[in-house]
């Protein structure tokens, strides 16, 4: 029994899956504002006990490698590392943008019978603050791959927003923009090609790509792994007088 712990706190929306065989069966998740930290690390211990399982029964632990929120991503893969020191467990990673494109084909009545997309490009995207993005283009696979699916075909980059973004992807067919930074793109494009659909990545849909990464052995190095950030933090000083 292939059997993951998943973990994913890249952005406000904070989740723990387990996945076992090839299915979710055991969640939990929180909007509940800066409580990554207290939060992960407790879901993880109960969607262990609900299925009656321990941390030395799981094959791996997946977390959410970003791009996304500094202090977030700095949780998730702090409480992963933690578990994998603590019980010699393999470490897996899937970036928050594969989690999107996953969590796109569990939409109701986004997917053909053939598990195929009614889009010609997803956008995944996480919110940067103001009117910037953190984004990447899926388009169809070409003749010869797989018929039905997606493949990445931009790097993942930092996007200022306005009218004219993505317009070429909008030209040629449907785009689903899909991600906590799809809300502000709503705001601004208005091309009758282009659809949104406005969520944070969920631990569950983490499963896909993560049994991808286990069944190829794509480990991580558990002491050396850092999250893709994409930008470097930057620490601000408060203007506001402390005295």
């Amino acid at each position: 029994m292939e059997r993951i712990i998943l973990i994913e706190t890249s952005t406000a929306l904070c989740s723990v899956a387990l996945a076992e065989d090839g299915a979710v069966t055991a969640y939990r998740e929180s909007s509940e504002p800066k409580a990554h930290a207290s939060l992960t690390a407790v879901f993880v211990q109960e969607v262990l006990a609900e299925r009656g399982v321990t941390l030395a029964d799981c094959d791996a632990v997946c977390v959410s490698m970003g791009p996304g929120s500094y202090t977030g991503l700095r949780v998730g893969v702090s409480t992963a590392k933690g578990l994998c020191f603590g019980s010699g467990k393999p470490l897996l990673a899937v970036g928050t943008l594969d989690t999107l494109v996953a969590q796109a084909g569990e939409i109701p009545g986004q997917a053909g019978n053939d598990g195929s997309s009614p889009y010609s490009f997803l956008i995944p995207m996480i919110d940067a603050r103001r009117m910037e993005v953190y984004a990447a283009v899926w388009g169809r696979a070409a003749a010869g791959e797989c018929g039905h699916c997606m493949k990445q075909i931009t790097e993942t980059a930092p996007v200022i927003v306005d009218e004219n973004s993505f317009a070429e992807y909008l030209e040629q067919g449907p785009v689903l923009f899909i991600g906590d930074g799809a809300g502000k793109c709503a705001d601004v494009i208005k091309h009758p090609n282009a659809h949104f659909c406005q969520c944070h990545p969920k631990a569950s849909s983490m499963l896909s790509p993560a049994l991808e990464a286990l069944r190829a052995g794509n480990f991580k190095d558990v002491a050396y792994f850092e999250p893709f950030y994409l930008k470097e933090f930057v620490a601000t000083v408060s203007k506001k007088k402390l005295f």
